[in-house]
């Protein structure tokens, strides 16, 4: 589960106020994400164009408490991992003290997502509050060609200074996404895989999405799996590891010589839509079933409005019974048109 800007994924897994991971035949659920940003006023839950945000009012927001009471639900309904993210989580004012009272819920593997800006300073706090380990987003080692993918005003060394701290607090291990757009970064395979080889980390290279309808997605500017694992393969042969688990996003490779662990998210030319256990729940309280839906299920109202667990519990069951969710696996020219909700929203 993700808890969205913060955002968390449930099912197995919530994320974001996420929510991310299907269960099969029964009403056990996957891995949330909670989702929430921001630390004072007015939070962005949805990056447009550029700098162009929409800003939602705090009285909108789940508080922290509303947050670890769903979590709490979730968890009694099957969920074993939560997962905070944004937007970036790591702007929330406090942030270390809703990790504490995520990570009192038993039974939960309690992670996070963060663009690594902050890190340095906070693992720390993280850590001791409870958070097991954390996935940095860092699209490239050349600051001109990360700044171009992500258009932030922070520079690849401070996310690696963030990658180096939070291994020594023991966040670990901590994941590295790349997301490869053609004719943007797809040159930065080999460098990152030479320089995350040997270090314990685990390196995920991504096909770039058409999530949200803002980001201008392209089929052609997919740079697919088969050839993400070829360029790496060449000079660094790698082999197959068996999944963690049933519905794990990525496809796992180790290096033959033992150099380490990587892995390759295929979403758009290998869905995976039929294995997803993951749920989203955005930082209003909107439970998403899918990364590429465009409605969500109000979860807000019921607790304001004093439904009992009981009653939260069976709407979010009754959500999850009929999902049907299999956006990647129709994708077309039409679906990319779609009013999807945006990443900074969902909790990715």
């Amino acid at each position: 589960m993700r808890v969205g800007s913060v955002a968390a994924k449930f099912i197995r897994e919530i994320s974001g106020w996420w929510v991310a991971q299907r269960s099969c035949a029964h009403t056990a659920l996957p891995e949330p994400r909670l989702c929430r940003t921001l630390g004072d006023g007015d939070v962005a839950v949805d990056a447009l164009a550029g700098r162009d945000y929409h800003f939602l009012k705090r009285e909108k927001l789940l508080t922290f408490e509303e947050t670890a009471r769903l979590a709490r639900i979730f968890a009694s309904l099957g969920v074993s991992k939560v997962r905070i993210t944004g937007g970036e989580p790591l702007l929330r004012r406090d942030l270390d003290r809703l990790v504490a009272m995520l990570a009192c819920i038993p039974g939960l593997d309690l992670t996070l997502t963060t663009n690594g800006s902050l890190l340095a300073t906070q693992a720390r706090a993280l850590k001791d509050s409870g958070l097991r380990r954390v996935t940095v987003s860092l699209d490239s080692l050349d600051d001109k060609v990360f700044r171009a993918m992500n258009d932030v005003d922070f520079s690849v060394e401070q996310v690696l200074a963030g990658i180096d701290v939070a291994g020594q607090v023991g966040l670990t291990p901590i994941k590295i996404n790349v997301v490869l757009k053609r004719g943007v970064n797809e040159h930065s395979v080999l460098p990152m895989a030479r320089y995350f080889r040997g270090t314990g980390h685990i390196l995920r290279f991504i096909e770039y999405m058409d999530v949200g309808h803002s980001n201008g997605w392209r089929l052609d500017d997919v740079v697919p799996a088969a050839e993400i694992f070829s360029t790496i393969n060449a000079e660094m042969p790698i082999e197959p590891i068996d999944p963690n688990y049933r519905g794990e996003v990525a496809s796992r490779w180790r290096y033959r010589d033992g150099g380490g662990e990587i892995g390759i998210i295929a979403s758009v030319t290998q869905p995976f839509c039929r294995d997803c256990s993951r749920a989203r729940l955005s930082a209003d309280g909107q439970l998403f079933t899918c990364l590429f839906a465009t409605t969500g299920h109000d979860l807000r109202s019921l607790l304001r409005g004093g439904a009992s667990d009981v009653l939260i519990s069976n709407s979010i069951a009754d959500v999850w019974r009929v999902r049907s969710d299999r956006y990647s696996e129709i994708r077309s020219a039409e679906t990319v048109k779609l009013p999807k909700a945006e990443m900074s929203y969902l909790g990715g």
